[in-house]
């Protein structure tokens, strides 16, 4: 199997999160079969009414134990302009293209060390996810179920070959500040939502500082909670009182913190906002995601072996991927692959040949080591 000719199918195949990634399944699924693979799929519609699935492979007995190889399907969206997007361009060793490196360069590398490992003595599982980039919805869905139990679990994403032990939880609400509108010459009339939006951003800064100086860890960097306002819109002109302002609040928990206890101190800050507002004001959210942070032991069998057959020490980070799903199936689970996910969001996406070579030759010997 040609990794790099395989990476270029996939790429080549736009499976923007918005869209259905059934087509992608269609493409793998048909390569699984003729490696041995016994396969399944899961689907479902997603809230826009769109087909999602995840692709379930088995070669070996039908059993728990063994090792997971798990990639997500989706990417993010892309710019129209760019014009390697869907091209698996080669150049200057390395393929360009969305989702080169997050993660269908993992994905690639799996399929190439499948091909040419197979187990004895326990399951290889290959687990082709939806929709990670919009909240791990594919890899939620195999916990939910539940149906497969495998011992050790390598999630694929672009770690530039570092073992990732450990990542903060993501959160995040929408807010929507309601006011009353009014002419602007005399605010006493009414109450700007925008001011008051304002007010409470204000008082979400100071929540983090508190929160940084209460709680740190330094295997994160940064070593706090942080929060982020990613949108921020309202109001109809600008002599006019703005009657409602909508913002879009996100936080990044430390493991051993609540994801909870940030969402609390938000809700308190906008209650005594409502309060001073004199029954002017009104502050409503609505909770989009809340995922746990995902944590491995350093002394981890998946997390040591990783970090022998790289030559790189296992660390921590702030994004999040599908490893507490993989730890609510009871795997020792460790995030790996090829790729730098600081370009993984951006046009001109790539991911080093040498690393895709490479991970598959690592992903190789984890199968022989856990499942052959």
């Amino acid at each position: 199997m040609d990794i790099v000719d395989t990476l270029q199918q996939l790429v080549a195949i736009d499976s923007t999160s918005s869209l259905t990634n059934l087509p992608v399944l269609d493409w793998l699924e048909p390569r699984a079969r003729r490696l041995g693979f016994e396969t399944r799929r899961m689907t479902w519609l997603d809230a826009a009414g769109v087909e999602k699935g995840n692709l379930i492979g088995r070669l070996g007995p039908d059993e728990p134990g063994g090792l997971a190889l798990v990639g997500h399907t989706d990417c993010v969206p892309f710019d129209p302009d760019w014009g390697e997007a869907l091209s698996g361009t080669v150049r200057d060793g390395k393929l360009f293209g969305r989702g080169s490196a997050d993660t269908k360069g993992s994905i690639a590398a799996m399929l190439s060390a499948a091909s040419r490992v197979r187990p004895a003595r326990a399951p290889l599982w290959l687990l082709f996810t939806a929709d990670e980039e919009v909240g791990c919805q594919g890899a939620k869905a195999l916990a939910h179920e539940g149906r497969i139990r495998p011992a050790k679990a390598i999630i694929g994403e672009p770690t530039r070959l570092v073992p990732v032990r450990a990542h903060k939880g993501y959160c995040a609400v929408d807010v929507t500040v309601t006011g009353v509108e009014g002419h602007s010459a005399f605010p006493d009339v009414g109450a700007s939502a925008i001011h008051a939006a304002v007010r409470l951003v204000t008082e979400i800064e100071r929540i983090q500082a508190r929160l940084a100086v209460e709680h740190t860890d330094p295997v994160f960097s940064p070593p706090h909670t942080t929060f982020n306002v990613g949108i921020i819109r309202g109001g109809k002109a600008r002599n006019v009182l703005a009657g409602e302002c909508f913002f879009t609040l996100e936080w990044r928990p430390l493991p051993a913190q609540p994801p909870e206890k940030a969402l609390e101190m938000v809700d308190a800050a906008a209650r005594a906002l409502e309060e001073a507002g004199g029954g002017k004001l009104q502050i409503a959210r609505t909770p989009l995601r809340v995922d746990p942070a995902g944590v491995t032991s350093p002394d981890a069998e998946v997390v040591r072996f990783l970090e022998g057959e790289s030559g790189n020490g296992s660390t921590a980070i702030p994004f999040g991927t599908e490893l507490p799903e993989l730890i609510h199936l009871g795997a020792e689970a460790c995030v790996f692959g090829p790729g730098d996910i600081r370009v993984a969001h951006r046009t001109g996406e790539f991911v080093p040949l040498p690393e895709l070579h490479q991970a598959a030759e690592i992903y190789g010997r984890a199968i022989a080591r856990f499942c052959a």
